[in-house]
């Protein structure tokens, strides 16, 4: 399913129907948190399935990627590394002008990673102008894009939802007026990531309503910006037939600790909850941080022992999860696309979302194929929950609509063939691609 797909005239003959050659950036590919690891290990996946060839370029952590698909690793100083964040860098370790940039950002309160990324992605592909045709950036819109371009690269980017969501959540629920200024310095980079975005030649997100935020937030010209939703892999993401669900287990995914997830009102809804079913229990998938304003909701909620954080585990067991829950829960203030809620409802797990953001958009109809409840309303959303606990036709209902939806709609071969159509638009509606190859073989 695609929106605004092509730019300009058909497609020349040179480029219509041959494997076009992509370099996909990902300035961090961490697999087990966060998005950009999933989003680019798919979809270089499926775009090699139909024939394309894929190199990844990424900092780390660095994605896992199916055979076919080739990794180029950019180094960055990886100065918030799992097991020693902030950390100061050795000063053998600052080799390069970037390198300084990257630190001076960092211990000045802001984040540089898409920033010092996208530099160290244009001086890497500086001298391969004839080994790609086109160049797709995956939400670092940082300024070495824009230098890109100059080169003489067709350019695209993706962009999941507008930063600029996280940050006005963020500073929503920020305890302090130093807290206040410091997410206002991390945050800075959103102000680089509009202008950029405003100036490249074309854009992809996964919903309608991230255009819509995109628009709205960033200024970006909306006949410039294709709709291309994300999905799921069948094969893995499926039910379960000899797993049987655990009774009140609920399941929810927080890959980051941030309030714009909503776990905190979900705690909330699980202490009301537990008022008449004292047996209903939580698995996150996540983990929390150090200062996460969670594990004060679990103490001062009594919920100890009944909230379990899981993390680092493969699909596979994620699925199998998924399988094992009474319901699974999206409780986010605000989603640009959700991959939780379709991966759940590919597993025919009964679903409660929140109608924050893409929400609705994605899980479809309240009542048929989801219960939706507004965000931020704990008290909406243990009702639901019960619903859901109470009555075993409805969850069996929801959870056969549910796939079927998400079979019909969100799968990673469906988002390679729209990403495709993209590249193809972009490509025709430019003067002169570098490196183009002359010949047809086939492909999507």
């Amino acid at each position: 399913m695609t929106s605004g797909g092509s730019q300009g005239g058909p497609p020349s003959s040179v480029l219509a129907g041959r494997p076009l050659r992509v370099a996909l950036l990902c300035y961090r590919g961490n697999p087990h948190c966060g998005g950009q690891g999933v989003y680019v290990r798919h979809l270089s996946r499926e775009l090699t399935a139909l024939g394309h060839e894929v190199t990844v370029f990424s900092g780390q952590p660095y994605p896992e990627l199916e055979a076919g698909v080739d990794l180029v690793r950019l180094p960055s100083l990886d100065l918030y590394r799992a097991d020693d964040a902030f950390r100061t860098p050795r000063p053998r370790e600052l080799a390069s002008p970037v390198d300084l940039l990257e630190l001076a950002t960092m211990w000045t309160g802001g984040f540089p990673e898409p920033r010092t990324f996208s530099i160290r992605a244009r001086s890497a592909l500086a001298s391969r102008l004839s080994d790609f045709d086109l160049v797709h950036d995956d939400h670092s819109l940082g300024t070495g894009l824009l230098q890109m371009v100059a080169d003489g690269w067709p350019v695209i980017a993706s962009v999941h939802h507008p930063v600029t969501v996280d940050r006005a959540l963020d500073l929503e629920h920020a305890a302090s007026a130093f807290k206040r200024w410091s997410l206002r310095r991390w945050y800075g980079f959103s102000e680089m990531q509009s202008r950029v975005a405003r100036r490249l030649p074309r854009l992809l997100t996964v919903s309608d309503s991230s255009k819509s935020d995109m628009v709205v937030q960033m200024g970006v010209d909306p006949a410039r910006v294709g709709v291309v939703p994300v999905g799921v892999d069948p094969a893995v993401h499926r039910p379960f037939p000899g797993v049987v669900r655990v009774p009140e287990r609920l399941m929810t995914t927080a890959s980051a600790d941030v309030p714009l997830k909503g776990l905190t009102p979900l705690l909330e809804a699980l202490a009301k909850l537990r008022t008449e079913r004292p047996d209903a229990h939580l698995v996150v998938v996540g983990r929390l941080r150090p200062d996460s304003p969670s594990r004060d909701a679990i103490d001062r909620l009594g919920l100890a022992g009944a909230v379990e954080f899981v993390s680092g585990e493969s699909d596979e067991r994620i699925a199998r999860r998924y399988a094992e829950a009474a319901c699974v829960v999206v409780p986010s203030l605000y989603e640009g696309f959700s991959l939780p809620a379709v991966e759940a409802m590919a597993c025919g797990a009964p679903l409660v979302a929140t109608t924050g953001g893409a929400l609705p958009e994605v899980v479809g109809r309240d009542g048929e194929h989801a219960l939706l409840v507004p965000p931020g309303d704990p008290g909406a959303l243990a009702s639901a929950l019960e619903r859901v606990l109470s009555d075993p036709a409805l969850s069996r209902r929801l959870g056969a609509k549910g796939r079927a939806r998400v079979l019909s709609r969100f799968t990673w071969a469906a988002t390679a063939r729209g990403t495709v159509e993209e590249y193809r638009g972009l490509l025709a509606a430019l003067p002169q691609v570098p490196g183009r190859r002359p010949g047809e073989h086939g492909t999507c």
